[in-house]
């Protein structure tokens, strides 16, 4: 089985790994969905998200950006980051199913968007309607 995280703000792919509300946890064996959960964020703080990410057996966090200081974090734990994702939770999973899922660049740009955790960098979500 692996485990797969995606950053999850509003039934959304969430811009930056470490400010969605929740992450969405999509079990996946034998190319087949076995369980969907949702947990929320524990709070955006230097490494508390990918421990907390490894303690819940992830191996892919999927969102649209982080940083490289995040992404060395994530590395530490064996967990893979893919980011440039976007879209509902839905056309994730089935890029997931389909054996497409890749990773892109990161959307993430400094001091820019909404923030759940501590103000350290951020994204550019001016083109999503709030």
């Amino acid at each position: 089985m692996k485990r797969y995280s995606i950053a999850t703000d509003n039934g959304q792919v969430s811009q930056h790994f470490g400010r969605c509300p929740t992450y969405t946890f999509i079990d996946v064996e034998n190319s087949a969905v076995v369980k969907k959960t949702t947990v929320q964020n524990p709070g955006h703080q230097v490494g508390t998200i990918p421990k907390f990410l490894h303690e819940n057996s992830v191996n892919v966090i999927i969102a649209g950006g982080m940083g490289r200081r995040a992404i060395d974090f994530f590395n530490q734990y064996n967990i893979q980051p893919i980011l440039g994702a976007s879209g509902t939770i839905e056309n994730i999973v089935d890029v997931i199913l389909s054996g497409e899922l890749k990773s892109g660049d990161s959307t993430c740009v400094p001091r820019k968007g909404k923030d759940y955790g501590l103000p350290k960098e951020e994204c550019d979500e001016s083109h999503h309607e709030h």
